[in-house]
C-alpha cells in the first residue's frame, strides 16, 4: 500500500482519496452503496464542497456511521464572513458531523489573509477554535493564488490540478508545498476525464510523496480500478512512460480542462466545460456517447456565442475560450457529416 501524509495535518491516508463530486449525477442508493464500498475498502479520505449539490448529503447519508473513521475535506466559496457561517453550519448538517476535517476555501480569486476586510479567514481560525473544523485548506485554478497561499504560511493543504499533463509552473507548486510541510490535494487527477489510463494516473501520482490524488468516481466499475491499486499500486515502467508521452503529445498545449468556473457567466448558456473540449472527448470516449440529440444541441448552441469575453475573462487557465468553441464546434459538426472518423 502507497500512503501519503498531508503535511503538517498528519492526516495520513493510502494514495487513493476519494472526489465526491460526481456523485451529485447519481441517485441517493447507488452513491451510498459507492461511498460504503470505497470505505469498507480502505479509502478514508472523501473530498466534497458546498458547491457540489447534494454531495455533502449523500456523504452523511451513507458513511455518518463510520465517521470517526474517515476524513472529510470539504469547501465553502463564501466571499463575506456571514457566508461562511452559514456554509459551515449547512455543511455540518447535511455531513452529519460535529466536525470537518480540512475546511477550504473554494477557488477563491485572492489569497484570504487575516485584517484583508473580508473577515474570512479570521472565521476559519474561530471555526477552528471552537472545534468545527480541524485544519485550513484553499484550492485554486490560479497559479499566482496558489502561490501566494503557500507562501502565506497561512494554509496547512493546497488542492490544485496536478496530473502527468501539468506544466513546469504546476510541478513547481508541488515542490514548494513539500518544502513548506504544506499538503497537496491533486484534483484533476485525470484531466476531467481526458487521461483514459488510471494505472499510468496513478503510477505517476506515486511518484510524489507528498502529494494525495482525488479520483473522481462516479461508477462502481471506476472505484474497483482504484481498490485495487490499494494492495496492487501500479508502478512506473517503460509501458506506463510510453501511454504518458502518447498521451502528452495529443493533449499538450491551450486545451480546456473542464474545471467549469467560466460556466456560470455565458449569457448564452453554452455548456462551455464540455462544449470546449468535444473534440478531445470524441477521440477519448466513446464517440456515441458525444453524438446523441442532447449533445448535438448543446453543441448547436455555440452558434448563439455573442463573443462577451466573460468565458476568457474567468478562465483560470487564460484560454482563448471562444476560439476553442468554434474550433471544437467545426470539428464536431465534420465529424456528425462523415468526414472525420473517430473511435
Amino acid at each position: 500500500m502507497v500512503t501519503v501524509t498531508l503535511g503538517s495535518t498528519g492526516i495520513t491516508v493510502n494514495k487513493n482519496g476519494f472526489g465526491a463530486l460526481p456523485i451529485q449525477r447519481i441517485i441517493h442508493e447507488k452513491a451510498a452503496n459507492i461511498l460504503m464500498k470505497a470505505f469498507n475498502a480502505g479509502i478514508i479520505f472523501f473530498d466534497t464542497a458546498r458547491f457540489y449539490s447534494d454531495s455533502e448529503e449523500k456523504i452523511g447519508e451513507a458513511l455518518s456511521s463510520v465517521r470517526s473513521q474517515l476524513f472529510i475535506a470539504t469547501k465553502t466559496a463564501a466571499q463575506t464572513a456571514e457566508a461562511f457561517w452559514k456554509d459551515l453550519e449547512t455543511s455540518l448538517g447535511l455531513l452529519k458531523t460535529d466536525y470537518i476535517d480540512i475546511y477550504q476555501f473554494h477557488n477563491p480569486s485572492f489569497c484570504p489573509k487575516p485584517k484583508d476586510g473580508t473577515g474570512l479567514y479570521e472565521a476559519m481560525l474561530q471555526a477552528r477554535e471552537q472545534g468545527k473544523i480541524r485544519h485550513i485548506g484553499i484550492t485554486n485554478h490560479r497559479l499566482n493564488i496558489a502561490r501566494e497561499a503557500i507562501e502565506s504560511g497561512l494554509y496547512e493543504t493546497l488542492q490544485f490540478p496536478f496530473n502527468y499533463l501539468a506544466t513546469e509552473e504546476e510541478h513547481e507548486l508541488v515542490k514548494m508545498c513539500k518544502k513548506k510541510n504544506m499538503g497537496f490535494i491533486s484534483m484533476k487527477a485525470l484531466s476531467g476525464g481526458l487521461i483514459t489510463n488510471s494505472k499510468a494516473a496513478y503510477a505517476y501520482q506515486a511518484g510524489y510523496d507528498n502529494v494525495l490524488p482525488i479520483w473522481g468516481i462516479q461508477r462502481e466499475s471506476e472505484l474497483d480500478e482504484f481498490i485495487e491499486y490499494i494492495s496492487n499500486p501500479p508502478v512506473m515502467n517503460d509501458e506506463i512512460r510510453a501511454v504518458i508521452e502518447k498521451d502528452k503529445k495529443e493533449l499538450a498545449g491551450g486545451f480546456c480542462r473542464g474545471c467549469g468556473y467560466c460556466m456560470p457567466t455565458c449569457p448564452a448558456k453554452i455548456e462551455i466545460n464540455n462544449c470546449a473540449r468535444m473534440s478531445l472527448l470524441l477521440r477519448r470516449s466513446p464517440a456515441e456517447l458525444q453524438l446523441t440529440p442532447q449533445v448535438q444541441a448543446k453543441m448547436k448552441k455555440i452558434e448563439d456565442c455573442i463573443h462577451c469575453g466573460q468565458c476568457t475573462v474567468h478562465c483560470p487557465y487564460g484560454l482563448d475560450t471562444p476560439k476553442l468553441l468554434e474550433e471544437n464546434y467545426r470539428d464536431y459538426q465534420e465529424v456528425l457529416a462523415g468526414r472525420v472518423k473517430v473511435n
